[in-house]
């Protein structure tokens, strides 16, 4: 159940990426990063913060990793996604964003000491692998052509804050209700992008409701930020945060499946070499063999 969790969560989140970049003239980043967790927050409140009333005292209590956890997750990481799609394409997103597994094994180590096995770091290699095959089209050329620019790395910083953000996932605090956690860690997030969004408007980028513009924010506050957070949430606290980072490689692998079926582009023979390479990496980081 973790892993269909966390499949899941590398779909709804491939769409954010591709909404994300296709709206990005249209939409400013901060303006979508706020709204994006201001209507989550409403949706939330049907059952979230009742959760988060209750254990109040709890949260309180746990007030320190909350507030980290809401500025990484919410604040930081989307913040620094919105912005770099405004300068770079979708692929090259998505091709840095791939180093986050690796990023979350090293924080895992620094921070908690979680080491990960021979066969682990093998899956992780074999997943990238998958992925730069898709990225580079099946062309090693491809790949060394690529130009990186100032919106990768703003990708980057955000791959660090989210790797820091699951490898925090350790220290949940026991007894606390997932949906108690998100609402907080949502609160804290959008205090923190609030002052953000407001310099962008004096800035004079606004944000113009179309019905296009509308549902990109529903999509992003339903799927991608409600939903993929919870199962996310839950998947990394269940299988470890070692164990979950590869399945952030199935991103590029949706984003194709998507692009062939709602956007008419082909399935090459490098598509599926990539898609069976990341699954492959997946299953030896994930699954063990045992012995009879």
């Amino acid at each position: 159940m973790p892993y269909f969790l966390l499949i899941l969560t590398a779909l709804f989140w491939s769409g954010n990426f591709v909404l994300s970049r296709g709206m990005h003239a249209d939409i400013p980043p901060l303006a979508l990063s706020f709204w994006r967790w201001a209507v989550a927050l409403f949706i939330l409140s049907f059952f979230g913060l009742r959760h988060l009333w209750t254990q109040r005292q709890l949260a309180r209590e746990h007030l320190k990793f909350i507030s980290i956890q809401g500025l990484l997750g919410v604040t930081g990481f989307n913040s620094f996604i919105y912005l770099a799609v405004q300068s770079t394409t979708a692929i090259n997103a998505v091709l840095v964003n791939s180093c986050i597994p690796v990023l979350i094994a090293v924080f895992s180590w620094i921070l908690y000491k979680e080491k990960m096995t021979p066969r682990q770091c093998l899956g992780v290699f074999v997943s990238l692998c998958g992925v730069l095959l898709i990225i580079a089209q099946g062309k090693m050329a491809n790949l060394l052509a690529m130009n990186f620019n100032k919106g990768d790395l703003l990708v980057f910083i955000a791959a660090i804050l989210w790797a820091l953000y699951s490898a925090n996932l350790k220290k949940y605090p026991q007894g606390l209700h997932p949906f108690a956690y998100l609402s907080a860690i949502v609160i804290v997030g959008l205090a923190g992008i609030l002052p953000l969004y407001l310099i962008e408007i004096m800035n004079g980028q606004t944000l113009v409701l179309t019905l296009p513009s509308i549902i990109t924010i529903l999509y992003v506050a339903i799927f991608a930020s409600v939903l993929a957070f919870i199962f996310w949430n839950r998947g990394v606290r269940i299988v470890g945060a070692n164990k979950a980072g590869p399945f952030i490689h199935l991103m590029p692998v949706f984003s194709t499946i998507l692009a062939v079926l709602f956007l008419d582009e082909t399935l090459h023979q490098y598509h599926l070499f990539g898609i069976a390479l990341t699954f492959s990496g997946i299953f030896m980081t994930t699954f063990m063999i045992t012995k009879r």
